[in-house]
């Protein structure tokens, strides 16, 4: 049964529960209210018998008087402390800071390079210019594609700074934001920090074999121009899949093209230093038989240190032969400089102080070490066949090098020789040879105009004309949208010090220790001279184009990375 409302069953009393509990118990009374002194005070209020001091003529707003009421002051009031003159500089200059566009209005590697320049709290964030799934981009493709990318420039002779401004341009193309490359003489590493809270992911790649092919890393080049152009759409699939035809691109000259070329370089040294064209004949016999020594080496698997000292041997054994069969019309010191110029590691020279100029010591380092364990390669070469001539009655004569040639047509053709085949053992692309044999040239007639009409130092002058080199190559480079090695390189070589360090190893060779190493000082200062100006040549030319963002001139950031203090 269902009890009927107002009846009996609903008269039940009410419960403890329905209570409140904070209510007060029957038969309690509220307690009396405290008297009015016994009210807390608060914790600001003056102390009962303290007045406040009175305020004097220049007090500030917002203080009150003695004598008055208290006035309220602005809180926008500038403190009384405040002075116009002496207050602190802005920190956002009057223009603002400026915003670098990743857009195409300069070459990629300027654009990379002034991100890297640029501390990392003022870098814009990436603008990507490659489209990927809603997903977002697959990050671990991304850091191995840009490792693989930089493995092939840094073993193809780039620049550490190069090296990371592409590093810097793959991942950014493909909207990686807080990505930091780092490059050294032998590991790639890149890093990247998906957000301030996200553990950051890391990949690093060895590089293990360097070779000389300027055509291949033409073709990087282009790929990473492709990739970070607006108008080219290149996915990872695609970008993997070219970079993989780059890889088994074989090389666009054969090795018995390698080996002419070789020989074609000493000839023309020979030629460049007095010889005449029986010298032209037999430095380029001595240094092919150099060349093929070499490669024997290196198919059984010798390293590079012993692959120098065989291929310096055989000019040098030509040399001291002419001396025995006493030709009065041929020079043996321009048989041996010209196979000396064959061999100066002037590429790893140059990119080794490069590297240095711009802060990247430790690579810079371990590049001119390199540089200095070929160099006494070739020393070990040149001295053990010069020790053996001497043995055998061998009158070498170091007065040689006063000798004057002066036939400035003939010697301007032999450097424009010279360097193309240099060009052609750098395995450079067909389309740059012709640019790079006249920057040769160029290079050569400043040379001689100072060095020899102008009587200026030799050191100076070859400063000056690799300047110029670097500065032409620069200009080159950006007008193809390509490295600039393939116009600076072969162009050095005109330059290099090969008849300084052949007289400073004869002066070793003949005991003769003060005029000897007087020489090779001289060679290693006209080797620094050929590296300074270079990358001066090339900063100058960096000097007058637009820097993206930049306002001015002024604004633009400097490679290093410490103020020396």
């Amino acid at each position: 049964m269902v009890a009927e409302p107002g009846g009996p069953d609903d008269e039940k009393p009410q419960s403890d529960e329905a209570h409140s509990a904070f209510a007060r118990p029957a038969g309690t009374d509220r307690p009396a209210a405290p008297p009015e002194e016994d009210h807390p005070t608060s914790e600001f209020a003056l102390p009962a018998g303290l007045t406040p001091e009175p305020q004097g003529p220049g007090s500030g707003p917002g203080t009150g008087s003695a004598s008055g009421p208290e006035t309220t002051g602005s809180a926008f009031a500038l403190p009384s402390t405040y002075s116009v003159r002496d207050s602190p500089p802005a920190f956002t200059p009057a223009h603002g800071i400026p915003m670098v566009r990743l857009t195409k209005e300069a070459p990629w590697q300027d654009r990379m390079r002034t991100m890297l320049r640029m501390p990392v709290a003022e870098r814009p964030a990436p603008e990507p210019v490659q489209r990927h799934d809603e997903a977002g981009p697959a990050v671990p493709r991304v850091l191995d594609l840009t490792l693989r990318i930089g493995e092939l420039l840094l073993a193809g002779g780039e620049g550490a700074e190069d090296v990371e401004a592409a590093m810097f341009a793959v991942t950014r193309s493909y909207g990686l934001d807080r990505c930091e490359p780092t490059v050294t003489f032998t590991l790639l590493s890149i890093s990247h920090q998906p957000s301030l809270v996200d553990d950051p992911v890391t990949a690093s790649r060895t590089v293990r074999r360097r070779g000389t092919d300027y055509t291949r890393l033409a073709a990087v080049f282009r790929l990473i121009d492709d990739i970070t152009t607006v108008e080219g759409e290149i996915s990872l699939e695609e970008a993997y899949r070219r970079l993989a035809e780059i890889r088994r691109n074989r090389h666009p000259y054969p090795g018995w093209v390698l080996t002419l070329a070789a020989g074609g370089l000493a000839g023309a040294a020979s030629v460049l230093v007095g010889g005449g064209p029986l010298v032209f004949v037999i430095a380029a016999l001595g240094a092919m038989l150099g060349d093929r020594l070499a490669w024997l080496c290196a198919g059984r698997g010798l390293p590079e240190f012993y692959q120098f000292v065989v291929a310096a041997m055989p000019p040098a054994a030509m040399g001291v032969a002419l001396t025995l069969t006493h030709w009065s019309d041929v020079r043996p010191s321009a048989v041996i400089t010209g196979g000396l110029f064959a061999l100066l590691p002037g590429r790893a020279l140059v990119a080794g102080v490069q590297d240095g100029l711009t802060g990247y010591y430790i690579t810079a380092s371990a590049r001119l070490l390199e540089v200095m364990y070929f160099f006494i390669a070739i020393v070990t070469g040149v001295l053990l066949a010069l020790y053996g001539g001497l043995q055998l009655g061998a009158e070498l004569n170091p007065e040689a090098r006063f000798i004057t040639h002066d036939r400035p047509v003939i010697q301007i053709l032999a450097s424009m020789v010279l360097t193309l085949s240099f060009a052609i053992l750098l395995q450079q692309e067909r389309a740059t040879v012709l640019a790079v044999t006249l920057n040769g040239g160029v290079a050569w007639v400043v040379f001689g105009a100072m060095a020899r009409t102008g009587g200026l130092s030799p050191v100076a002058a070859t400063a000056t004309a690799a300047g110029l080199v670097g500065l032409f190559g620069q200009l080159f480079s950006r007008y193809r949208y390509t490295s600039s090695l393939p116009f600076i390189t072969a162009a050095i070589g005109p330059l290099l010090p090969g008849s300084a360090t052949y007289f400073g190893l004869l002066g070793v060779a003949q005991n003769e220790l003060d005029r000897g190493l007087a020489s090779l000082s001289t060679a290693v200062a006209t080797a620094l001279a050929i590296a300074i100006g270079v990358n001066l040549g090339s900063e100058i030319s960096r000097l007058f184009m637009r820097v993206p963002g930049a306002v001015g001139g002024a604004n633009r950031r400097a490679a290093k990375r410490t103020r020396g203090f």
